[in-house]
């Protein structure tokens, strides 16, 4: 370290530079605010059953299906599925177009397996859900992530419904 204090200096720059950034590339979710007022509150009225709720999530370069929660409870609770198709093929690929569902809502039939499954691209586990069935709730919900651009198949963005 021949210069201390120019070595401070460029870490204030970077930090500001990476700072600046990350909120140019914040969106805010007030304009849905009163749609998430209403699906929250939808949430809430659901009825307890023996079913699950999911919402696609396709992306180009990973293989993980969406995410999924149980009924009456906020989508902050869902997890990131790998999904079983072993005795139900996805709605997609059961039409034969990949992805023409992302951001779908479905009522679902199945379960959590209790197995963790490797996805390669994103280099993590995500919980297995076997599924038996499903129904389409509505092909244009409201938002659940903090930034419109998770919903693009061609970002690699995998932050949790908020």
């Amino acid at each position: 370290m021949k210069n201390p204090p120019l070595l401070a200096l460029l870490r204030q720059a970077l930090f500001i530079v990476v700072a600046l950034a990350a909120l140019t590339g914040c969106q805010t979710m007030e304009s849905d605010g009163p749609a998430r007022a209403a699906m929250n509150e939808a949430i809430k009225s659901e009825q307890p059953g023996n079913y699950f709720i999911g919402r696609r999530m396709y992306k180009k370069d990973y293989k993980m299906w969406g995410w999924v929660r149980e009924p009456g409870k906020p989508w902050s609770t869902a997890k990131l599925v790998m999904l079983n198709e072993q005795q139900k093929l996805a709605p997609d690929r059961q039409g034969g177009k990949l992805g023409t569902d992302s951001n779908f809502e479905y009522k679902l039939t199945g379960g959590f397996s209790g197995e963790l499954v490797y996805e390669p691209a994103s280099d993590r586990f995500y919980p297995e859900f076997v599924l038996t069935g499903y129904e389409v709730r509505t092909m244009s919900p409201a938002r659940i992530f903090s930034t419109k651009r998770q919903e693009d198949p061609a970002v690699r963005i995998l932050l949790p419904p908020i």
